[in-house]
């Protein structure tokens, strides 16, 4: 006898509008869980009780199941609890398996759509600041000199900029120094037909650190303009930044502007999705 269609069928088209059941031991385990690692310290069981809102018993009984398999551990001496050695392994094992690439190319995309303009993935390569994906955007004009593959200079690029910026000083030493040699500033004090001088590279560094976010006018490409945010990792290092470029004027390139804030914000979730906490919101 066939199934008479309606009823089960419509149950199952509606079924990803729904929300998803978890379980709830699980949610609250993990709450606990996040108490100890937002503290930074092994704690007591009653303070990390009070944190949770929880009985102390209830809590105990987390703790109990949570040392069985290593994800936390009870020091002998002060009888507080920490994470455990399973945790650090959880940790490393999903430091080892983020793909910044993988990650980023969805929002990316997302980014582009919202724009129209184009948005590319930059890493520090063994030449400097190097790009690795691009999407196009419904307003994007074609960039040539801005293929998969192109380094892109330190001081002339937002995407150099921004690793200027986060990067170690024996890092970005050696190309600094060249391009200093040659260089031209369009802005931070220099003066035109003048290299730039370090209190030039230190107003860039200044700015990007202040805004979070990197800005170029003019000097990569005549008439365009480029804003980059920094992609960290769990230790806070930046791995890679997101880059949204366009013509002066097409693009809003205020460091406070809405097209700035989207770009940091998508930035920071690839950044949380590697495990990194931002600092201000600790």
């Amino acid at each position: 006898m066939a199934r008479p269609a309606g009823k089960a069928e419509k149950n199952s088209e509606q079924a990803p509008a729904t929300a998803r059941r978890g379980i709830q031991s699980i949610e609250v385990g993990f709450r606990i869980l996040d108490v100890i690692r937002k503290t930074g310290r092994p704690m007591p069981l009653k303070e990390i009780a009070d944190a949770c809102a929880l009985t102390v018993p209830n809590v105990h009984y987390y703790l109990v199941s949570f040392q069985k398999v290593g994800v936390v551990q009870q020091h002998a001496d002060t009888g507080h609890y920490g994470l455990g050695p399973y945790a650090l392994r959880l940790g490393l094992a999903a430091l080892e398996q983020f793909d910044v690439f993988t990650t980023a190319r969805p929002i990316m995309a997302e980014v582009a759509a919202a724009t129209g303009h184009t948005v590319f993935l930059g890493v520090w390569g063994n030449k400097g600041p190097t790009i690795v994906y691009r999407v196009e955007g419904s307003r994007s004009r074609p960039l040539l000199e801005l293929r998969v593959g192109t380094v892109m200079p330190l001081l002339s690029s937002a995407l150099g900029r921004n690793f200027l910026a986060h990067l170690p000083d024996a890092l970005t030493r050696e190309l600094l120094e060249q391009e200093m040699a040659s260089s031209v500033p369009e802005s931070h004090g220099g003066t035109a037909g003048n290299a730039y001088t370090m209190a030039d590279v230190q107003a860039i560094r200044d700015e990007v650190q202040k805004h979070h976010i990197s800005r170029c006018r003019h000097a990569l490409l005549p008439h365009f303009t480029s804003l980059s945010a920094p992609i960290f990792d769990m230790l806070g290092e930046m791995k890679a930044a997101i880059t949204l470029m366009g013509p002066v004027g097409a693009v809003d390139d205020d460091l406070e502007s809405e097209t700035a804030r989207l770009l940091s914000e998508k930035a920071r979730s690839i950044s949380a999705t590697a495990g990194w906490v931002d600092p201000e919101a600790r």
